[in-house]
């Protein structure tokens, strides 16, 4: 298993190294460029060398997934060689401190949510809050979070299966497409989470049944797999199609939960007096009567 484990974090190195190198041409990276029969659209590894201050050599062994005993300085060296974003930078240094014998810590993801935890989401009862883990379990919810995300929670697809997975929901469930308005944008933004989780936890056997599944099973997370992409998501504005109340633009956060340690608090806060605001009314009074209450338009 060690060698497997090796072997699999090794080509998760080369092809993350390899896939930023090909999306940078000389002419981004301030190189001269001689001559017009370049074989690669991207950098050359000797280029990426010499942008970094190392080896050819060296650098041939870190791209091809060794990169057991890179130092900090080498691994910032090569972070600005190859323009790398916050993300992709924090997803070298997880890649790195897995290959060193020293940083192979087992990384705990608790699924178990404490009771404050319950409490601080029942008493958010104006707006929709859930907690889930960094494989897209929904592991606890209020009932407005519940409530917006009944597509998710009456999928098919858990119907004899658990826990409630967002990522299966978007990729397997045909209903994800009319959930998500911008279903690409969410899809990017999925596969490229959990890929920057298995830099955090490449010995996660469930991460890794769930990655599988999805590569099987859908031909849109396979694709987006392959881009090597990462992202770090914290806040924005996520766009919904509800089957009760129609299409809503939500401002969310997401805060992890430095206690419990892969789990994140998601919170959707529209502004005051928007139709945001007055559908996810309506969407409480449903979630405690199983009604919609008829808005002050009507």
């Amino acid at each position: 298993m060690a060698d497997v484990n090796k072997k699999n974090l090794a080509a998760e190195v080369r092809e993350f190294l390899s896939t930023r190198r090909a999306r940078i041409t000389p002419e981004q990276a301030g190189l001269p460029v001689y001559g017009g029969n370049r074989r690669v659209t991207g950098l050359r590894r000797e280029e990426v060398a010499l942008l970094a201050g190392m080896s050819v050599d060296y650098y041939v062994r870190l791209e091809r997934g060794n990169l057991s005993g890179a130092s900090d300085s080498v691994l910032e060296a090569l972070a600005h060689a190859l323009q790398l974003n916050e993300a992709e930078r924090t997803h070298l240094y997880d890649l790195a401190r897995a290959a060193t014998p020293s940083g192979r810590r087992p990384t705990v993801t608790v699924s178990l949510v404490r009771p404050t935890i319950l409490r601080l989401l029942d008493s958010m009862t104006d707006v929709p809050a859930y907690v889930r883990n960094a494989r897209f379990d929904i592991v606890a919810a209020n009932a407005l979070g519940r409530a917006l995300y009944a597509p998710v929670f009456d999928s098919p697809l858990f119907a004899q299966r658990g826990p409630v997975n967002s990522a299966r929901f978007l990729f397997l469930d045909p209903a994800g497409q009319d959930f998500w308005v911008d279903w690409d944008k969410g899809a990017d933004d999925a596969v490229a989470f959990l890929r920057t989780e298995t830099g955090r936890a490449p010995h996660d056997k469930a991460l890794t049944d769930l990655i599988g599944e999805l590569t099987t099973k859908s031909d849109d997370f396979a694709r987006r797999w392959a881009r090597h992409d990462v992202k770090i998501h914290r806040s924005g504005v996520k766009n919904l199609r509800h089957p009760l109340v129609g299409d809503l633009a939500l401002p969310y956060e997401a805060m992890d939960l430095p206690a419990d340690p892969g789990l994140r608090l998601n919170f959707y806060t529209p502004e005051p007096d928007s139709p945001e605001r007055e559908a996810l009314s309506l969407l409480a009074s449903w979630a405690s009567t199983g009604t919609v209450a008829p808005s002050g338009n009507d």
